[in-house]
């Protein structure tokens, strides 16, 4: 897939996620774009499915909706209401740690840069990309394994991990696709091309994708 190719297809892919569930991530910054709730949802949705993650989310922000209010909650309190999203014990330590950091350091607000996220302890580029675009409406690309696996699929790009996948795709895509890329992509990923046995049949730009092509 070239990048024009990408042009044409990128109506026809976000035409068909619009029949697909909605990330919670992109659910919750719908409803309300609040970067704090972002930032913890994104930590909480590390190596977990999408709707534990947000079942785990509103029970936690039930509790504590601010950086203020977390930091009143003991790291016990917020364990037994995230459980049980992937490595919770470590998450709820660091959920803590950043509440108070944020609250003592940044007048309890979310740094807006990605360059100040990936300061805050536990954040990697992934989730900073995910609360400059969801929580500020900011240019950002989300890579994560669906991302960097579909791109890869495409031939879009040839790269070994979502690092790469995120400055390869800030070189060749114009920053108009930027804010967009990751949630159609996650729903796309996640009722379509999937990691493994990919629904190609029922794929509306299967024309354009190397994967197909090659099999």
């Amino acid at each position: 897939m070239t990048v024009k190719e990408f042009a044409k297809a990128w109506p026809l892919l976000k035409k068909q996620v619009k029949t697909l569930d909605l990330p919670w991530l992109d659910e919750l910054a719908s409803r309300n774009r609040d970067p704090f709730k972002i930032l913890i949802s994104c930590l909480l949705s590390l190596r977990t499915k999408d709707r534990t993650t947000a079942e785990a989310s509103k029970r936690l922000f039930s509790l504590a909706s601010s950086p203020e209010e977390m930091s009143k909650l003991s790291v016990p309190a917020i364990q037994k209401a995230i459980y049980p999203v992937g490595f919770y014990r470590v998450k709820a330590g660091r959920i803590k740690k950043i509440s108070a950091v944020l609250l003592n350091d940044y007048g309890s607000k979310v740094p807006d840069t990605i360059e100040g996220l990936l300061g805050l302890e536990g954040v990697g580029r992934k989730t900073a990309n995910l609360v400059v675009s969801l929580g500020y409406g900011k240019d950002g690309i989300c890579v994560d394994t669906h991302v960097h696996r579909i791109t890869n699929r495409w031939g879009l790009v040839k790269t070994k991990n979502p690092t790469e996948t995120e400055f390869a795709l800030r070189k060749i895509l114009p920053r108009k696709y930027w804010l967009d890329i990751n949630s159609n992509l996650v729903a796309f990923g996640q009722g379509v091309c999937r990691p493994v046995s990919p629904k190609c049949p029922e794929c509306s730009i299967k024309e354009y994708c190397q994967f197909f092509s090659s099999n």
